[in-house]
């Protein structure tokens, strides 16, 4: 009777946590749902009448001085911010949903934001400015044979967000993406800052690898394409070394200083197991150098660490750690393990023809460190050695 009891009031408290967190995100999702339509409904004041009457070039900066000698505590609106909620309207102001007709044109069905009904803003004075209300058919997602996401992860991205993706990203299909990403993976302006640097939207899904050919579940294998990049971005690593490229010890030190950096780098869903992870394999000692789990693919994942280019003796070693691992590490409802090669540069060719014949599913990516200029860069800044010379 008493563990009846018990098991009765441990369900009882489960279920009404689950409604308390339930409503807890309901709230907070109503909440940034008006402030979104708030700071529309201002951008667009804000636009009309700096952009089309003539306001003063300080205008903004009293608008926001008053407000916060008019409203005591008011927080959110300082000139940049507001500027912030002119951009939020003019950015989003201007898109078309569209669809694909039955002869394979992009054929534009109607305004994704009317602004006739969006706002009935009155103008006489900013004290009566009314805040809109955005209805869920004011706002909808870009729609393409191949892109769409749903109004709700518009709603659901914070407005920081919003202003990062906007000023970061210029094209609709690659702010759509951080979007989604945003709302449904829950990150945090942080974990947004970092993929935008990365450049997720173009390094994702395109690591060299041979899943195709070494694993057989297709639900596995596009879930494992998506989990990796094909360059990673570790501008923490700043290590010094006599030519220019850090042992691969000094790049494990300065990881495992930085793992919490590393495994944002990686994506979601990696949990880190442990550096020089030892194998035992008849009598013999084997180390790997990182060893990772990921709880969408449910899988091990190795990473190797390479200073220089790739060469195609690295794969032999990794397919050797990844048929231990399956064998003496993974439980028996896991998926295969997965290894990673990362170094600093790859030839395609030389990867295509090293990947031939191997049995484990294996990738190759590259990383950059903060040492490095980007490509557009290169040529026009001098590089270290020059910096030396020019002081």
């Amino acid at each position: 009777m008493e563990q009846q009891v018990t098991s009765n009031y441990l369900s009882a408290i489960q279920t009404i946590k689950n409604a308390i967190l339930k409503s807890r995100y309901r709230a907070a999702t109503l909440a940034n749902r008006e402030l979104l339509s708030l700071y529309y409904g201002i951008g667009k004041y804000i636009s009309e009448n700096s952009r089309i009457n003539f306001w003063g070039t300080k205008a903004i900066d009293t608008i926001s001085r008053n407000l916060q000698q008019e409203i005591s505590g008011l927080r959110g609106f300082s000139p940049s911010n507001i500027k912030n909620m002119r951009m939020f309207y003019e950015e989003w102001n201007q898109f078309y949903a569209f669809r694909q007709s039955a002869t394979g044109e992009m054929v534009v069905l109607s305004q994704e934001i009317d602004l006739q009904e969006l706002t009935s803003i009155r103008q006489s004075s900013i004290g009566e400015l009314q805040p809109p209300l955005l209805e869920d058919n004011t706002i909808r997602a870009l729609v393409t044979h191949d892109i769409g996401i749903f109004l709700d992860c518009f709603l659901k991205t914070g407005f920081t967000h919003h202003c990062e993706i906007l000023t970061k990203v210029k094209t609709v299909e690659e702010r759509l993406f951080y979007i989604e990403r945003c709302a449904t993976e829950f990150w945090s302006v942080e974990k947004l800052k970092y993929n935008l640097k990365s450049d997720l939207y173009t390094n994702q899904g395109k690591l060299p690898n041979n899943f195709q050919i070494t694993i057989s579940d297709k639900d596995f294998e596009r879930k494992a394409m998506m989990s990796f990049k094909d360059e990673y971005l570790l501008d923490y690593i700043n290590v010094e070394s006599p030519d220019d490229e850090p042992d691969e010890r000094v790049l494990e030190s300065e990881i495992m200083n930085n793992i919490r950096k590393f495994i944002m780098s990686l994506g979601k869903d990696f949990s880190f197991i442990g550096n020089q992870y030892r194998l035992i394999v008849e009598e013999q000692e084997y180390y790997i150098d990182l060893l990772f789990y990921n709880r969408q693919l449910q899988s091990l994942v190795a990473i190797e660490l390479k200073r220089g280019v790739f060469k195609p003796e690295y794969l032999g070693k990794m397919n050797f750690y990844l048929s231990a691992l399956d064998d003496l590490v993974r439980l028996p409802h896991e998926n295969p393990s997965i290894g990673i090669i990362l170094c600093k540069s790859q030839n395609q060719r030389l990867v295509e023809y090293a990947f031939r014949d191997m049995s484990k599913p294996m990738g190759v990516a590259t990383y950059r460190t903060a040492k490095e200029l980007p490509p557009e860069y290169k040529g026009i800044l001098p590089d270290t050695e020059g910096l030396i010379e020019l002081l």
